[in-house]
């Protein structure tokens, strides 16, 4: 006779049972990171489109306007003041929205700084808002 290899009934239930209790201790711990995580990749974006905006104008001598927007960094502006020296290629791949899927505000020259504004409204996509609400602003980082 062949002795067939294999795992017991007993063997599989120990197993369940210790990956039950693991995940009961360990999913708690990352639940409630995700709002956390959001708000990280909205600050990391609006660096990224300071950096694009310095480079920006560095090579044409002045920010994008409002009008123009962030897609002046990945589309070269169509209306006045005219970029003479946009960079081919541009400053960014795209555009991102927030991680609320939302549209980043831009507003150049800026309210709180003088050369431009950048917004995202958080988790509520209202202005204002305390907490997971709050928005997150250039101006602030």
């Amino acid at each position: 006779m062949r002795k067939e290899a294999g795992f017991t009934l007993i063997e599989l239930m120990v197993v369940i049972i210790i990956l039950g209790i693991l995940a009961t201790i360990i999913v708690p711990k990352f639940l409630g990171r995700e709002e956390e995580a959001r708000r990280t990749t909205a600050v990391v974006q609006i660096s990224n489109f300071k950096g694009a905006l310095a480079m920006f104008k560095l090579d044409n001598g002045f920010f994008p306007t409002t009008e123009q927007g962030l897609e002046a960094l990945v589309e070269k502006p169509t209306t006045e003041p005219v970029a003479k020296r946009w960079k081919d290629g541009g400053y960014l791949d795209k555009v991102p929205l927030d991680p609320w899927e939302s549209p980043y505000i831009y507003i150049s020259p800026g309210i709180h700084s003088k050369e431009y504004d950048i917004i995202s409204f958080g988790k509520d996509g209202e202005e204002g808002g305390e907490g997971e609400n709050a928005d997150i602003q250039s101006w602030e980082l």
